[in-house]
């Protein structure tokens, strides 16, 4: 029900303009070009599909949902800062500043890693060098992955990392031979959660032929399957879009 005698705080004022702001410069961000690594492992072979045509969602995301996004990063940047102050050397970017990363099929696939490790303390006797991932989830989604572990829990990250150590290994010999370190940030609770992943080279294949598959499909203009038989499936419930997909309304 409607509460017409609701007026707004000046908590709602501010974030409205804190909202318009974050909105208006994520409008001006320009678009990829191309299909990232950190989205090969999206079950949903149309979604990502549009996601690779730039096709418009039902609604774009809106200010909340970006400072969700943003605050991930945050954290991300005081996982590197810890692990630094604890031993490890890692390395966000090249010499000349740009990030790690790679680009194959002519530029239509695409990588940029969260970290190199080149050192950690030896007791830990991990090798080197090693892809550094790192994500921040709510206290739910981090103890499904503290007890299941990556792959099983994480499919999407797990596919993400795998592709990190196929392709950057033209660029940082040695890279696919020893383990990732995977970093989860509990942001309810900032407990850390640190997995070693060795590379699964079948995991990187499948996500490569996959990403191949889908570039030629559209390029043919071929529609890809969805993932689900019907709209209400828990996926497609929170698919950006499903509207378009489905042709259904809100």
């Amino acid at each position: 029900m409607l509460d017409f005698n609701h007026r707004p705080t000046v908590a709602d004022q501010i974030n409205a303009h804190i909202d318009a702001a974050i909105q208006s410069v994520r409008a001006k961000a320009p678009e990829r070009e191309y299909l990232g690594a950190s989205r090969l492992g999206v079950s949903c072979a149309r979604a990502l599909q549009y996601e690779y045509t730039k096709t418009p969602k039902d609604e774009e995301f809106k200010g909340q949902t970006l400072r969700i996004f943003e605050i991930g990063h945050t954290f991300e940047a005081l996982a590197l800062a810890w692990l630094r102050q604890a031993g490890f050397t890692v390395f966000t970017e090249k010499p000349d500043g740009k990030p790690f990363g790679f680009s194959v099929a002519g530029g239509k696939i695409r990588g940029h890693v969260d970290g190199i490790i080149d050192a950690a303390p030896a007791d830990l006797g991990m090798r080197f060098p090693a892809i550094w991932e790192c994500k921040s989830l709510n206290a739910k989604s981090w103890r499904d992955t503290v007890k299941n572990g990556l792959k099983k829990s994480k499919l999407i990250y797990a596919v993400q990392v795998a592709t990190y150590q196929a392709y950057m290994e033209g660029s940082v010999p040695g890279i696919s031979k020893n383990p990732a370190l995977f970093t989860a940030v509990n942001k309810d609770t900032a407990e850390i959660y640190h997995e070693l992943v060795p590379f699964d080279a079948a995991l990187a294949q499948e996500a490569s032929d996959r990403a191949v598959n889908l570039i030629r499909a559209t390029e043919a203009g071929e529609v890809l399957p969805r993932v689900a038989m019907s709209d209400d499936h828990f996926e497609c419930v929170f698919c950006p879009y499903r509207g378009r997909c489905w042709q259904v309304t809100a």
